[in-house]
């Protein structure tokens, strides 16, 4: 039994509540248990000049953390340059742009703004997860007032965590866990099976071959119930491939 009472193959508690700002044309609060993100889509209008004239939009993401989303008071990056910050909205940003055709939004730009309201482990697959949904309603709204032709999505996005501990894998590690894990893992897939990134580390001990495909396969056991909580909101006019 895990700390927080969870069998091994379950995920923490989800909750994504949608048009959570007035202003931005794509938004939500994700929640992973405790872990609670709040993503905004904005439309940028004009795309970045070294894709003028190609036909194809971008999508980029910003990362952060609020100064008390952890137990001690975290900086402030007000630059965003910082290694762990721009790595994970780096990621976040090449995970969105593989669920849109980007010539459906051409020299236009689309940002996705993830911070961190409350961290307790996962807060970038979390961010992930919900950039997608604020994401496709932005698209969405875009799409109903005739900015871009077509709605452009082409799959589902979803991330999770898994972790090894003592040859076992555990999904959706919460923060005590994941200070404490052999290996731990990032999963980001489509609704079609396939993967976009992982990113794994085994800090204690290696894992082997049994053991990887052991923990993918807890991975898209976990990014296909987070393709459910997603479509109970974008299914309405973008549905899962049944």
């Amino acid at each position: 039994m895990r700390i927080d009472g969870r069998a091994q193959n379950q995920l923490r508690p989800i909750r994504i509540t949608p048009h959570v700002s007035e202003y931005a044309e794509g938004s939500c609060i994700i929640e992973y248990g405790k872990t609670k993100v709040l993503c905004t889509a904005t439309y940028e209008g004009q795309g970045p000049k070294w894709l003028h004239g190609t036909g194809q939009g971008w999508i980029t993401a910003e990362y952060g953390m609020l100064p008390r989303s952890t137990q001690t008071r975290v900086k402030r990056d007000k630059t965003l340059s910082g290694g762990r910050t721009l790595e994970i909205a780096r990621l976040i940003a090449r995970s969105l742009r593989a669920a849109v055709d980007l010539s459906a939004i051409a020299d236009r730009q689309i940002t996705v703004d993830c911070d961190v309201l409350h961290a307790d482990g996962g807060t970038r697959t979390a961010s992930v997860t919900g950039g997608f949904v604020a994401l496709a309603l932005a698209l969405k709204k875009l799409h109903d007032v005739s900015e871009i032709k077509n709605l452009g999505l082409k799959n589902y996005i979803s991330a999770v965590s898994v972790g090894l501990k003592e040859g076992t894998s555990f999904l959706d590690l919460n923060y005590d866990e994941d200070s404490t894990i052999n290996t731990d893992m990032n999963f980001v897939m489509t609704n079609t099976g396939e993967f976009i990134e992982l990113q794994g580390t085994a800090e204690h001990q290696p894992f082997t071959t049994q053991q990887l495909l052991d923990m993918v396969g807890l991975a898209q056991l976990g990014g296909q119930q987070l393709f459910t909580e997603q479509e109970k909101i974008v299914g309405s006019f973008y549905p899962l491939i049944k």
